[in-house]
């Protein structure tokens, strides 16, 4: 765990990049190499990602920092994993409301939102607007729920997107989809899984690289 987030990771020059679905050492040390801000631990039971938190803790990332991803698990429970796995941030990926989420600590939260959710940008804006005061990143989804559907959005749909926190674009991000994302909107950071997988959980180190330079494109 890290000492300390980010004063304004919003502010920062260069896009921020999360890795999720680590499951493995070498694939953390891939993402580190490569220059990943970010390194995503799935708990959701039902995910072919999950790791428990022993294994998560005994996962090295000195210089990233550590998300947890929840899906609609109680609050004791995020807050017990949050301390045994050693994480910086949970990433909540439910209805989680603003006493959930001060609960686990304002500075410590990931809130998911859906922007297909929403038939206008306004109503988004309106929602991450409200929950601003409790959490420190916004991350916005493809789907209508949950996460980890490995499709893209239409990020057109987030260009100048109005948000209080820095935010982050997922959805089907990989090498092949990065392009078009990139063009469409300029979110603080993206956050990338199953684009950059051999298999579920086992990430492939030349896509990783792949992506981080098309994000962080050499001058």
């Amino acid at each position: 765990m890290t000492d300390t987030l980010p004063a304004d990771p919003g502010a920062t020059r260069r896009p921020l990049i999360k890795v999720c679905g680590i499951t493995r050492q070498q694939d953390a040390d891939a993402c580190l190499e490569a220059g990943v801000d970010m390194l995503g631990f799935i708990f959701h039971p039902q995910s072919p990602r999950r790791v428990t938190p022993e294994q998560a803790a005994g996962l090295r990332t000195p210089g990233a920092l550590r998300v947890g991803v929840f899906v609609n698990q109680t609050q004791a429970e995020v807050l017990r994993v949050m301390d045994r796995a050693r994480l910086d941030l949970a990433q909540l990926c439910g209805d989680n409301d603003p006493a959930f989420c001060r609960a686990v600590g304002p500075g410590r939260v990931m809130r998911v939102f859906w922007p297909e959710r929403h038939s206008a940008r306004a109503a988004l804006e309106d929602d991450l607007h409200s929950l601003a005061p409790v959490m420190a990143y916004a991350l916005l989804d493809a789907g209508t729920a949950t996460g980890g559907h490995g499709r893209a959005q239409d990020a057109e749909r987030l260009h100048g997107l109005d948000c209080p926190v820095p935010w982050l674009l997922a959805g089907g991000l990989g090498p092949e989809t990065l392009p078009r994302a990139l063009a469409a909107c300029t979110p603080a950071g993206y956050d990338l899984n199953s684009g950059l997988e051999s298999a579920p959980g086992v990430k492939d180190h030349r896509r990783i690289r792949a992506a981080v330079a098309l994000i962080r494109p050499r001058g």
